[in-house]
């Protein structure tokens, strides 16, 4: 190892020095060659630029490098390796001073660009002006502002500035759909992810790069997507709050959601699940609310055919987690319903086969049954109140 110097950078440090649990560290090897990493038992895995996993750790290892943009968008680099290459000139071409510090092997911090000191004042901060050369750093400092908004960090303005002026610039716009929803899945998970969606909006690139979410953010949306966020709740119910409407509403502002649904869907290409939660939400907001106010069994029964509730009892759940955050009729009743689904779903078919009921008769007689339960159900906890 006498030939290399080996430093632990990005993440893990930042991590580090906000007392933050560290989850994964970064490796970078000044003064090494592809060859004697090998030699080393190292294992190459960069495609485009060499990286290795160490032996034991699998921990990443990457050779020092600086990139040259050559095109358009995230893709559009070179890279350039070398064992003259100084850790200085690797960590320049990173994107924020809080992510450009790295440690050696006996605990000393070298900090060139200043990122301790952004650190200490809560800033999020680009270190040159070659950040404007990477449109999906505009998405990343959305989302680190949403992870370290709770610790009170912020887009310090030169940096808000230099991401206003890629917008304009048209470089916002070869962002390719399926790394936008990566970013903003990942944003979702985050500690405050109203703030990513705040920051795209305040540099101008909720517009260019998801402008059907701009009809959809307001502070009532944003404020229960926060709400989904601190009860840890999925990513999935968390997107999901970002669809459910003011209501009531009228028709034709639930026809224009629906499009909006599959605007999103399409300009990101989402996963089916995701798509499918948010045209749930969309279409039925209006009869969950209607369904527990009326507390009636045979408009409940209605809702869970309408919703495949009896088919797919989770995702009916997820439904209503994230219509609680914005109706408080359905916040108050939710645990009920959801007990009067199980006493649904505890009556199986096989149970009236064994009375020789089949064909449709056996569909009738289900639905009988269960809707007999609800009423049951019902009074029973009517009583017990």
């Amino acid at each position: 190892y006498s030939f290399m110097q080996v430093y632990r950078v990005g993440g893990a440090v930042r991590d580090q020095l906000l007392g933050l649990p560290v989850k994964d560290n970064d490796w970078v090897v000044v003064g090494a060659t592809p060859g004697q990493m090998k030699d080393l038992g190292f294992q190459p895995v960069g495609r485009d630029f060499p990286v290795f996993l160490h032996p034991q750790t699998k921990e990443e290892y990457a050779l020092a490098r600086t990139e040259r943009k050559t095109g358009h968008g995230y893709a559009g680099f070179s890279f350039y390796t070398s064992i003259d290459i100084s850790l200085e000139e690797d960590l320049q071409r990173r994107d924020l001073t809080i992510n450009a510090i790295a440690e050696d092997q006996h605990g000393n911090i070298i900090d060139p660009y200043g990122g301790q000191e952004d650190l200490k004042n809560r800033r999020l901060r680009h270190i040159s002006p070659a950040f404007q050369e990477d449109p999906l750093r505009i998405l990343r400092v959305a989302r680190f502002a949403a992870r370290l908004a709770p610790l009170g960090f912020e887009v310090a303005e030169e940096t808000l500035e230099l991401m206003s002026n890629m917008v304009n610039s048209g470089e916002a716009s070869h962002l390719v759909p399926e790394r936008v929803w990566q970013e903003t899945s990942g944003a979702l998970m985050e500690q405050a992810p109203s703030v990513y969606f705040e920051t795209l909006q305040s540099c101008g690139a909720l517009q260019a790069v998801l402008p059907e979410f701009l009809s959809l953010i307001h502070s009532q949306t944003l404020l229960r997507l926060d709400m989904a966020a601190r009860e840890n709740n999925t990513a999935l119910i968390r997107f999901g709050c970002l669809f459910s409407p003011l209501l009531p509403q009228p028709e034709e502002k639930k026809t224009n959601s629906i499009l909006t649904v599959q605007g999103v869907s399409s300009r990101l290409r989402l996963p089916s699940q995701y798509a499918d939660m948010a045209l749930l939400v969309t279409e039925h907001a209006q009869s969950v609310r209607s369904a527990m106010h009326s507390n009636n069994a045979e408009s409940l029964m209605s809702l869970f055919e309408a919703t495949d509730a009896l088919r797919r009892p989770e995702r009916f759940i997820s439904l209503i987690t994230i219509l609680s955050y914005s109706l408080a009729t359905v916040k108050v009743k939710k645990t009920r319903v959801i007990e009067l689904l199980d006493s649904c779903l505890a009556i199986k078919a096989r149970d009236l086969m064994a009375e020789n009921i089949t064909g449709k008769a056996l569909g009738e007689a289900l639905r009988q049954k269960r809707l007999q339960q609800i009423q049951a159900t019902m009074h029973l906890n009517q009583l017990t109140k």
